[in-house]
């Protein structure tokens, strides 16, 4: 009998049926079929070489969680999340995202924790995506930008999650990107902004969106002139997160410019235990794989375009 006979293949599926299917033991198929352990292991390990036995796992809905279990292995993740976009129109992409982020977010979130928040189109999304949360504080990170596609604030998004929390909301009233650093230091200086930065030394769990360093990539690289975006790009700035550059390696840069930005800065981003970080599109793959490499997240909620060009590498 060779190792292609119809009993060994028979016996083969016989195996397989039984350990895959009706959850036996090797050692309970031992014994009904009369053979050693040793070699159910072997016939088990030949039905897979063969072809005979697939193992597939199943995606849920826009959930491809073969897709999001190989991203949380390879980068060591928390939590990462994989969507399959419906259709891949940038409004809807977000907003499928959001929807994903915002599940993972009442899931994770834990009474007690510290919620902080910045603005970003992505974390806009999700908050609006958002149906309940445990009691928790929320934080307010960064100041606030004006978009004309946009009609809330930094202020909106975190008194909305804080509205579905029931726990208070740590706001403060400034722009994110000011003409000065005179300007951003007089801002700084307010009580009220004083007392919200300060309160982000407390967040336990963040959200964020990622910018890559390039036009239609970052909210912030657009509000600047072509030759900060050049200065940047040239002291080796790949990307920003809530305002905080970095290089290709993840390491945070503190380029001129940044004295401009009303927002936390890297010693307090780091500080901060989990942060998940939502972005979509391939192309801001060197962003998100620097912000990985350099361990400014643990956590991702992206589109399943930006997944295959993170895990290809």
């Amino acid at each position: 009998m060779t190792d292609d006979g119809p009993a060994e293949l028979v016996l083969l599926a016989a195996v397989a049926r039984r350990h895959y299917l009706q959850n036996q033991s090797k050692v309970e198929i031992a014994e009904e079929l009369g053979i050693s352990r040793f070699k159910v292991a072997r016939l088990l390990e030949s039905a897979r070489e063969r072809g005979l036995v697939r193992i597939e796992i199943v995606r849920q809905g826009a959930l491809d969680v073969d897709a999001s279990a190989r991203l949380q292995e390879r980068y060591g993740l928390r939590h990462a999340v994989v969507v399959e976009p419906a259709d891949h129109d940038p409004g809807s992409v977000r907003h499928q995202l959001g929807r994903a982020a915002a599940e993972l977010l009442a899931e994770v979130l834990e009474p007690g924790d510290v919620l902080g928040l910045p603005w970003s189109r992505m974390v806009h999304a999700m908050v609006g995506a958002l149906t309940t949360l445990p009691p928790v504080e929320v934080v307010q990170l960064t100041g606030a930008i004006a978009l004309p596609d946009f009609d809330s604030s930094a202020v909106d998004i975190v008194r909305r999650a804080a509205r579905l929390a029931g726990g208070p909301a740590r706001v403060f009233y400034a722009p994110f990107v000011l003409d000065s650093k005179a300007s951003a230091d007089a801002l700084r200086r307010q009580p009220a902004v004083a007392e919200g930065m300060q309160a982000a030394a407390r967040v336990t769990k963040a959200v964020v969106g990622i910018g890559r360093w390039a036009e239609g990539q970052s909210t912030i690289h657009d509000l600047l002139d072509e030759a900060e975006r050049a200065t940047l790009a040239r002291a080796g700035v790949v990307g920003e997160l809530a305002g905080v550059f970095f290089d290709a390696s993840g390491k945070p840069l503190r380029p001129k410019v940044a004295a401009r930005l009303v927002t936390i800065d890297a010693d307090v981003l780091a500080g901060i235990p989990e942060v998940v970080a939502v972005a979509s599109g391939h192309a801001k793959a060197p962003a998100v794989r620097a912000a990985l490499g350099g361990g400014l997240v643990q956590g991702l909620v992206v589109d399943t375009g930006l997944a295959e060009a993170l895990l290809a590498d």
